[in-house]
């Protein structure tokens, strides 16, 4: 069943009716997503797509059994839309909204402290768990069931390392994708923590980027704790120090942030880190090849 999401989960959409939420609810349902329906104040008792609209989520648990949000909400409400989501019972939150003020992402995290849930994201590309959910806004197509799974600062490397897997002949069992902001729900570490004790995972692809020390946390817990082979890749190898690329969260503040420094970390924890990202399918196909010869 892999981790986070999967053919039973029972998914809302807090944001359902806008451009965005309409949008990738729509491929989400065409990719056999249990989409149960969706949430915004004001439309309840209407229907979108097929589904119920619900005032708010605690209507959408009661009356639905929902158990993962996906929110698609604007910057300046989304992480309300985090708290009411953790309030109502929601299981698994995801967020894939850009922007949030990190004032409120702090305010978010510490609200959800201590209550039953998983948060992924903000500004992430959601979960997928190849053939059975997708939960994000990623190209369906390009996750074919297999055994690798994947946690991934980046949108765009997420796809890339699934099509190079699935190209490998190895598929993908679920790719988390955690978000490139400051204050994320789920660090590397957990993220990779949950990938490496799913039974239906066979190998982990960990691609992290420039700032902050999520990489080396994760590699540190790595290297006791190492049961299937890790490929690793960090992006921004060129970024000079104190300019943000791309990402909020993607800024060096020391030397300890640089992709050079990671990549070192994570190579004396084991991890077999690859200097290209257009290596990294072929890599983990290798490395699992060894290690059955082995």
């Amino acid at each position: 069943m892999a981790v986070l999401v999967n053919k039973n989960s029972k998914v809302i959409v807090q944001g359902f009716t806008g451009t965005e939420g309409t949008f990738h609810a729509s491929q989400m349902i065409e990719y056999g997503t249990n989409v149960v329906g969706g949430v915004t104040p004001g439309k309840g008792g209407n229907t979108h797509l097929e589904r119920p609209v619900f005032n708010t989520v605690k209507d959408a648990v009661e009356q639905a059994g929902a158990d993962t949000s996906i929110i698609f909400v604007p910057p300046a409400f989304a992480a309300d839309a985090i708290m009411e989501a953790a309030d109502a019972g929601i299981k698994v939150i995801i967020c894939i909204t850009e922007g949030i003020p990190v004032q409120d992402m702090v305010k978010a995290r510490e609200y959800i402290k201590g209550r039953e849930c998983r948060l992924i994201g903000p500004n992430c590309p959601g979960v997928i768990t190849a053939g059975e959910a997708k939960v994000g806004i990623m190209p369906g197509f390009v996750f074919k069931p297999g055994r690798i799974g994947i946690v991934s600062k980046s949108g765009t490397l997420t796809y890339e390392a699934a099509d190079q897997s699935v190209k490998a002949g190895l598929g993908i069992s679920t790719a988390i994708g955690i978000g490139g902001d400051p204050i994320i729900g789920t660090t590397t570490k957990e993220a990779v923590e949950m990938l490496m004790n799913d039974p239906e995972t066979d190998g982990i692809i960990m691609i992290g980027e420039i700032g902050g020390n999520m990489e080396a946390e994760a590699a540190m817990w790595l290297k006791e704790n190492m049961r299937k082979p890790v490929v690793g890749f960090i992006a921004g190898q060129t970024a000079p120090p104190g300019r943000r690329m791309g990402h909020a969260g993607a800024i060096v503040g020391g030397a300890d942030d640089t992709a050079a420094a990671k990549m070192k970390i994570m190579g004396e924890c084991g991890i077999h880190v690859v200097a290209s990202p257009a290596d990294i399918g072929k890599t983990m196909a290798e490395v699992l090849k060894k290690e059955a010869v082995a």
